[in-house]
């Protein structure tokens, strides 16, 4: 196991009902700015709970934060917080509206052009503090300091993160997924799944603890999420509360400690977004599959125990296994309505080369667990994808 250190400030809140809890873990005199995306809170209830949570606080809003929230968005809420002093950010949706926040919450403090905190990982000393009522499990966000976002003007989707940027608190009430659409509940599940594969799938370093937490989650989103999609007309509340707690679980930090990590799968699916529009939850899901064929001598070891205790497979030679597992990976996402070809989204092969220069650009050169993934290597798995 390699050398670590973990510490995750985030205080959870779960369960049916606690959203109510909100208020006592904001002081009275703050002022707090509540962000959100399209206006889905206020048609399911959760909007109405916050709310009546914070009466007494003086409470302001910014909506309209998109999935793939774009820095031309976020840097008006960056002038409304500096405008009217806003003490305390509270994030009221999924990973977008929380990864949103996050850049609010390090740009209201920065001197000097906010890009650069993305662009050039500009350091920074000084966040607002903020919480989290989650709405959609997938990201992990609600429970770590890390952001994606898109500068729409140039198609770029980069990174950035910070120990000052983990929420205060968030609140993860299970009820308020009943009303996702279904493609929202899917993009869950497979955003879930590769966060655990990014930092599971890469060489053995005798990390037994993380490696047993990670093929639980797995097979956690295995069995859960198919039973998700089965009856939406009335929710099985066991359900959507594991699913919930493995997604948030995928990406607060603990399975990726004293471990080798991935995010190739992550930052080629970037370019996905940014470029083609492509579902972030999906854009990975295409990319994945491929990634394991075309680095399997890579993670060769990681395949064969992934094969063996996540899907069970067991016979045959080493190198049947290890195609057993890719296409057990494939199946699922198709299984739980996600297609994991880029001509499904009507990406072409003419397509890749600007894809390649975008990574290019971006500095996305030496991916992966041990720098191998190349822009060369890329392109391989981009064509293995079409």
């Amino acid at each position: 196991m390699l050398n670590f250190e973990f510490k995750n400030p985030t205080k959870i809140i779960f369960g049916k009902g606690e959203i109510s809890k909100i208020a006592a873990e904001i002081p009275k005199d703050q002022k707090i700015l509540i962000t959100y995306g399209g206006g889905s809170i206020k048609k399911n209830g959760v909007y109405e709970q916050v709310m009546q949570a914070l009466q007494g606080h003086e409470v302001l809003e910014f909506s309209g934060i998109e999935p793939n929230p774009t820095f031309e968005t976020l840097s008006k809420a960056v002038t409304l917080v500096q405008k009217e002093n806003v003490d305390f950010l509270l994030a009221v949706g999924g990973g977008s509206v929380l990864d949103g926040t996050k850049f609010i919450a390090a740009a209201a403090c920065f001197e000097g052009d906010s890009w650069d905190l993305l662009a050039k990982q500009a350091p920074f000393e000084k966040a607002l503090p903020l919480g989290a009522v989650l709405t959609l499990p997938a990201t992990g966000s609600e429970s770590n300091g890390g952001s994606v976002i898109t500068k729409k003007a140039t198609q770029t989707k980069l990174p950035f993160g910070s120990p000052l940027l983990f929420p205060q608190f968030s609140v993860l009430d299970p009820t308020v997924t009943y009303s996702l659409p279904e493609q929202q509940i899917s993009n869950g599940i497979v955003d879930a799944f590769v966060h655990v594969v990014e930092q599971y799938l890469t060489y053995p370093v005798n990390a037994s603890i993380q490696d047993r937490f990670a093929e639980g989650l797995l097979l956690t989103l295995i069995e859960e999420g198919p039973k998700a999609l089965e009856n939406q007309e009335e929710p099985n509340y066991e359900v959507r509360a594991n699913l919930m707690w493995a997604a948030t679980m995928a990406l607060n930090g603990l399975i990726g400690k004293g471990v080798p990590q991935d995010w190739a799968t992550h930052m080629i699916g970037h370019e996905l977004t940014a470029l083609h529009g492509i579902d972030h939850a999906r854009s990975i899901a295409i990319i994945l599959p491929n990634m394991m064929q075309v680095r399997r001598t890579q993670k060769r070891a990681k395949l064969l125990q992934y094969a063996e205790r996540v899907w069970n497979i067991t016979t045959g030679d080493e190198e049947a296994i290890i195609d057993q597992a890719i296409q057990k990976t494939r199946e699922f996402f198709e299984s739980v309505g996600v297609p994991t070809r880029l001509g499904d989204y009507g990406v072409k092969e003419q397509d890749i080369p600007a894809i390649i220069e975008q990574l290019t650009n971006h500095r996305m050169v030496k991916l992966g667990e041990q720098r191998e993934v190349t822009p060369e290597v890329s392109r391989q798995i981009l064509e293995l994808s079409l």
